[in-house]
């Protein structure tokens, strides 16, 4: 299995992997056609799609959302912990990208539960909010470009409800996040999104050393 930007030594990470993934094979097969794609390091590994499969089961999740969905790693991981009448709202802009998603859906018998809008995400998510989707999501996936992290964050927190749980990928960054040297646009939206978060009364939430560092989210 590759080794995503973990944090630690290799021999450990082997060994996590080892005693703690259980990866089913359709799950299994798409990670390893997706690790020759040349955007291939956009997925996440099989113990960060375990960890929110978890997730879903420990909230009892019947509706939940995506932002960020390339080839479709995360959303079949959470679609095969779904109960049957659960549902995923999922947002990305790559008909390419997520023809890919689309294939593996099918061929896992989920892609009834999942409805893909194509379009800026921050457009769904603020047209659910028109809708008066407030409160009516368990779940929120944030894994998609970091300049509009904020943006997504705040539709979410709206969106879920209390009780809810929003979770954010790449909180760390590659470790950027504490290179004073580094201070691109995508950097520092995740800086100040930490800081926010760090500061947000209204969650409770805790920064994970997983994959490339993920934040959860519970509203209050």
């Amino acid at each position: 299995m590759a080794r995503d930007h973990t944090f630690l030594p290799d021999n450990l990470y082997d060994y996590l992997v080892s005693f703690s993934v259980r990866e089913p094979a359709i799950l299994r097969k798409l990670r390893e056609e997706t690790a020759s794609h040349p955007m291939g390091g956009m997925q996440i590994p099989a113990e960060h799609g375990q960890f929110l499969a978890l997730l879903m089961q420990l909230m009892g999740a019947r509706r939940t959302l995506e932002v960020g969905v390339f080839t479709g790693y995360s959303s079949l991981a959470v679609a095969l912990a779904l109960p049957e009448d659960g549902s995923i709202l999922a947002c990305d802009v790559s008909e390419e990208y997520t023809s890919v998603a689309r294939r593996y859906w099918k061929e896992a018998g989920v892609d009834h539960m999942i409805e893909l809008r194509l379009k800026p995400a921050l457009e769904t998510l603020r047209e659910l909010l028109a809708q008066h989707q407030d409160g009516r999501f368990d779940f929120a996936f944030i894994d998609a470009d970091k300049a509009n992290y904020e943006g997504y964050y705040e539709c979410a927190l709206k969106l879920v409800r209390p009780g809810g749980l929003i979770a954010i990928d790449n909180v760390l960054w590659h470790g950027k996040v504490v290179d004073a040297a580094v201070n691109d646009a995508d950097t520092l939206a995740i800086r100040a999104l930490n800081k926010k978060l760090l500061g947000d009364s209204r969650v409770s939430l805790s920064m994970l050393p997983i994959s490339d560092g993920l934040t959860l989210c519970c509203k209050r």
